[in-house]
C-alpha cells in the first residue's frame, strides 16, 4: 500500500545490523516517546522490528533519526521500510518482549569495556553498586561471551541463572533507565559473585565477595600469581615491577623469552612506562580495549617493569582495565596501596587454549596459579585479548582479532554462499561467511593438539548460533599436513558437505587483503606474500612470494630465490642453522668469525654439511620469513628460536636502534624467473660485519633492503602486466620497519597499497582469503 502524502501513516521497519544488546529498543521508545508516535518494537531473529503510527512528518523524521543517528555501540547497515494499513491506534508505544529463539543473522556487539557512567557508580559509595565487579549496562560490558542464542535476550545468556532482585528488575522494565533490557543486569544482591581458591602454602583462606577480592590484591602485592577469571577466560596475574614473581611466572608457564602484556591501572600509569601518541592513547581507551604495542620508556619516576616483562624488546605490550574487576583489583580511593602495573596473560599452559571452565581451570593451572579468583557466571565462548600496533600514520593494524572485536561482522564486496573457513595451523581463526557479510571467531592459537581442535570446534557451533550460517562449503589449507585441513576433512564428512575447498596459503592471504579493502577481484593485483611456512605448488616451502591475484586465480610472478632448510621445524627453531644454509646457498664460507658459525657446535657444523652437500632432509625454501631468521644469528641477535618469530622480532628491535643513524641499505639481486637473490645481501653484510659496522646498522640496512626489493619485484610486475595495486600481507608485514618502508616507496612510485587493519596480516586473517577463494570456485563433489 502506499502512504498517502499528508495525513496519518503506519510504517513497519525492520532494522538490521548490530541493534542487540546495545540499549536499541529503549532508544527507539524514547525517539517514538518523544514525537508521540505510537507502535511497538521487539528483537526478531534478523534484528529489531518497528511498527510506528502517526503524523508523515514526524514518521519520516522518526525513520531518519533511527538510520542516522542509533545509540553508541549500536551499528545500523540496513532498514527496510514497508507501508501498512492505518490502525487508528493511540499515542501509545510499547516493546514487546522476544519470544522467538530461532538463529538469524543479528549482528551481536562485542564484549565492550566498562563505560564512564558504570565506573563511577563502581566507585560511589552512596550507589547501591558501589564495588560489584559486575556492574554493567546497555553501554558496556559483556556481550559475546555470556551469549547462548540469538535473538540476544537474558534468558539466551549465561545470566538466566540469576533472577534480577526487585531493584533490577524495575531498572530492566524501565524505557528510560541506561540499563532497561540489559541482559548481564546485576547488583550485588542477585548478580555473580566473586571466590577465592587458594593453593595450599600460600596463607590465605577461601574466602567470597570482598574478602576474596580483597585477599588477591593481598597475594598480588607479596609477589604470588593469582588466576584471575574475566570476561573470555582464565589470566595469569602478578606484579609487573616484582622481578622474582614474573620470573616465577615465566618459568612455571615455559614461556621462554616471550614477553608478557601489562595491564596499567589507568592511562596515567601507562604514559610512565610507555609513549603514546594520540593515536595510541584512542586505541588504548576505546571500548575494545585491546592490548597496544608501545615503545617502552626508560624507567622514571613511574612503576620500574622487572627487567624479565620483554627482555631484549623496545616494545611492550599495554592494556588498560575492561572490566569492574579489574579496576577493583588495582584498588579504589581508600583501599591499600597495591600493583599499579600488572602482568596479565592468557590462563593456559605453553601451545594450549585459554581455559573458561572453573573445575578445567583448577586443574589446568594448578602449579601455575598460588590462587584462583573466580566468579559463577559461566563464560559461553572463549575469548582471548586482541593485540594491535598503531602506525606513524596512526591507523591501527590488529595482529589478533578476538576479544572487543569478535563478532563484529565484515561486509564483503562479493556476496558468498554459506561456508566456513577453518584458517592455518598457527594463531588460528576461523571466520563464517554467507551473503555479503563474514565473521571472524575469536583467537584459538596453534593447532597442535586435541585441546586446540576442540576450541576450534566449540568456537565454530558458538559463532554459528549467532550469525545463523549453516555451512554448506568448508574451506582449508593446502598443506597435507596440517591439522586445521584434516579437521576440515572431518568436519565435511560428518555433515555430509563437499569435500572442503583446498585454499593455496599465500593466494588465501592476498584475497584477505581484497576483502578487508572492499574490492571485487574483476581486476588482479600484485600481491606480495612474505611469512614463514606456506606449501607450494611444487611442494616445497614458499613464503617469498610475489603473486598476480584476483579471487579465482593467481600467477607467481617472483619469488625469492630459494635454499635448503635442513630440519625442517628443527632448523626452524635454530636461527644459526638457516643461517649457515643461506651462506652456503650463497657461496660464503662457514668462517669462524661469523656469530651464526660460532654459534653451531662442531657436531652441527659437521652434519649440517652432509645435509646440505648431499640434500639430505633439505627441502628447499622461498621463505621471507627464514631469510629474516638467517640474518637476525648472522648480525647476532638470535641463534636459538623458543618461539615463532623470535628471531625475526630479534632482528626488528636491533634495526629499531639504527632507523635514524644510518641510510644504508643492502640491495638485492634480480635473476631470471625473475627472482630475488639475497646472496648479494649476505656478502656485503659479511663485509660489513668484518669491518665492524655496528649489529644495528646491519639490521637496518637488511630491512631496506627487503623493501627496496619489494619496491624493484612490483616495478617489474607493473612492467609486465599494467597492474598497479599493490596488497602487502603475510605475518612478515606485521613488521612495522619494513611494511612502512615498502609503503612510502611504493607510493612514492605511483601504487595503490593495500594494507592491512582490521584484518591481521598474519595467520589470523588467512580464513578470511580461503572464504573468499572458496566462494570463487566450481562447487565441488560430495565428501565421501
Amino acid at each position: 500500500m502506499t502512504a498517502p502524502a499528508t495525513g496519518r501513516v503506519r510504517r513497519r521497519l525492520t532494522v538490521r545490523g548490530t541493534v542487540q544488546g546495545v540499549g536499541f529498543r529503549p532508544h527507539v521508545h524514547r525517539l517514538a516517546a518523544e514525537y508521540a508516535l505510537a507502535g511497538f518494537v521487539g528483537n526478531t531473529a534478523d534484528g529489531v522490528l518497528v511498527e510506528i503510527e502517526g503524523p508523515l512528518p514526524d514518521v519520516e523524521r522518526f525513520c531518519a533519526l533511527l538510520a542516522e543517528h542509533p545509540p553508541p555501540l549500536a551499528t545500523v547497515t540496513a532498514v527496510g521500510h514497508e507501508d501498512l494499513p492505518v490502525t487508528g491506534a493511540g499515542g501509545t508505544f510499547t516493546i514487546q518482549a522476544t519470544t522467538e529463539h530461532a538463529a538469524g543473522r543479528t549482528q551481536l556487539p562485542p564484549d565492550t569495556a566498562t563505560c564512564a557512567d558504570c565506573l563511577r557508580e563502581l566507585a560511589d559509595p552512596a550507589d547501591r553498586r558501589h564495588r560489584h565487579p559486575f556492574v554493567t549496562c546497555t553501554h558496556c560490558g559483556p556481550r559475546f561471551t555470556i551469549a547462548t542464542a540469538m535473538p540476544y535476550d537474558r534468558a539466551a545468556t549465561t545470566m538466566a541463572r540469576f533472577p534480577m532482585c526487585p531493584a533490577c528488575a524495575r531498572e530492566y522494565g524501565d524505557p528510560l533507565d541506561r540499563r532497561f533490557h540489559a541482559q548481564p543486569v546485576a547488583c550485588p544482591d542477585c548478580g555473580p559473585g566473586l571466590s577465592l581458591i587458594p593453593a595450599e602454602g600460600t596463607g590465605a583462606r577461601p574466602a567470597r565477595d570482598a574478602e576474596a577480592l580483597a585477599q588477591a590484591r593481598a597475594l598480588l602485592a607479596h609477589g604470588r600469581i593469582v588466576a584471575v577469571k574475566g570476561l573470555g577466560g582464565y589470566h595469569l596475574a602478578c606484579d609487573a615491577t616484582d622481578p622474582r614473581a614474573v620470573a616465577t611466572l615465566r618459568a612455571r608457564k615455559e614461556r621462554g623469552g616471550k614477553a608478557f602484556a601489562v595491564m596499567c591501572a589507568d592511562l596515567a600509569t601507562a604514559e610512565s612506562v610507555a609513549h603514546l601518541t594520540d593515536a595510541e592513547r584512542a586505541a588504548l581507551t576505546g571500548p575494545e580495549r585491546p592490548i597496544v604495542l608501545l615503545r617502552a620508556r626508560t624507567p622514571g619516576d613511574g612503576p620500574r617493569l622487572a627487567d624479565g616483562i620483554a627482555p631484549g624488546s623496545p616494545h611492550l605490550g599495554v592494556l588498560l582495565p575492561y572490566t569492574p574487576l579489574h579496576t577493583l583489583l588495582f584498588g579504589l580511593p581508600g583501599d591499600p596501596p597495591g600493583p599499579r602495573v600488572l602482568v596479565l596473560t592468557s590462563g593456559n599452559r605453553s601451545g594450549e587454549p585459554i581455559v573458561t571452565d572453573d573445575a578445567q581451570a583448577l586443574i589446568r593451572l594448578a602449579g601455575l596459579a598460588d590462587a584462583w579468583l573466580t566468579h559463577d557466571r559461566t563464560i559461553a565462548a572463549p575469548c582471548d585479548d586482541s593485540l594491535l600496533r598503531v602506525r606513524s600514520d596512526g591507523s591501527p593494524q590488529l595482529l589478533r582479532r578476538s576479544r572487543g572485536y569478535v563478532p563484529r561482522p565484515l561486509t564483503l564486496p562479493v556476496p558468498v554462499r554459506p561456508a566456513l573457513a577453518v584458517g592455518g595451523d598457527l594463531k588460528n581463526a576461523l571466520c563464517l561467511g554467507a551473503d555479503d557479510q563474514a565473521w571472524f571467531g575469536p583467537h584459538i592459537g596453534d593447532m597442535g593438539d586435541l585441546a586446540t581442535l576442540d576450541a576450534a570446534r566449540r568456537a565454530e557451533a558458538h559463532l554459528a548460533a549467532l550469525t545463523g550460517v549453516t555451512p554448506r562449503l568448508i574451506a582449508a589449507d593446502r598443506h597435507p599436513g596440517y591439522q586445521s585441513t584434516a579437521h576440515a576433512r572431518r568436519r565435511a564428512a560428518e555433515a555430509g558437505l563437499p569435500a572442503p575447498a583446498l585454499v593455496q596459503h599465500h593466494h588465501a592471504h592476498i584475497a584477505a587483503a581484497l576483502a578487508e579493502h572492499g574490492l571485487d577481484g574483476t581486476t588482479p593485483v600484485i600481491g606480495v606474500a612474505f611469512d614463514g611456512t606456506g606449501y607450494g605448488d611444487d611442494g616445497t616451502v614458499w613464503g617469498g612470494e610475489i603473486l598476480l591475484a584476483d579471487y579465482t586465480a593467481y600467477r607467481r610472478f617472483a619469488h625469492l630465490v630459494p635454499a635448503p632448510l635442513p630440519g625442517g621445524d628443527a632448523g626452524v627453531a635454530n636461527p644459526c642453522r638457516q643461517a649457515l644454509a643461506r651462506l652456503w646457498a650463497a657461496g660464503i664460507d662457514w668462517a669462524p668469525d661469523l656469530p651464526s658459525v660460532a654459534a653451531c657446535t662442531d657436531t652441527e657444523r659437521a652434519v649440517l654439511h652432509g645435509q646440505l652437500t648431499h640434500k639430505i632432509a633439505c627441502v628447499p625454501t622461498s621463505s621471507m620469513g627464514r631469510l629474516f631468521d638467517a640474518v637476525s644469528s648472522l648480525t647476532g641477535a638470535c641463534h636459538r628460536a623458543g618461539r615463532e618469530a623470535e628471531a625475526a622480532l630479534a632482528l626488528e628491535a636491533l634495526a629499531l636502534e639504527a632507523r635514524d643513524a644510518d641510510s644504508g641499505e643492502y640491495a638485492f639481486g634480480f635473476a631470471a624467473g625473475p627472482r630475488a637473490d639475497p646472496a648479494p645481501v649476505l656478502r656485503a653484510l659479511v663485509a660489513d660485519l668484518r669491518r665492524g659496522v655496528p649489529a644495528a646498522v646491519l639490521a637496518a640496512r637488511f630491512h631496506r633492503g627487503v623493501a627496496g626489493a619489494v619496491a624493484g619485484l612490483c616495478r617489474r610486475a607493473r612492467a609486465a602486466t599494467g597492474l598497479t595495486t599493490v596488497a602487502l600481507t603475510g605475518g612478515v608485514f606485521a613488521n612495522a620497519l619494513l611494511e612502512e618502508d615498502s609503503t612510502a616507496r611504493l607510493t612514492a612510485d605511483g601504487f595503490t597499497v593495500l594494507r592491512h587493519g582490521r584484518v591481521p596480516p598474519n595467520d589470523g586473517g588467512l580464513a578470511l582469503g580461503q572464504l573468499m577463494v572458496a566462494a570463487h570456485v566450481p562447487r565441488p563433489t560430495r565428501a565421501r
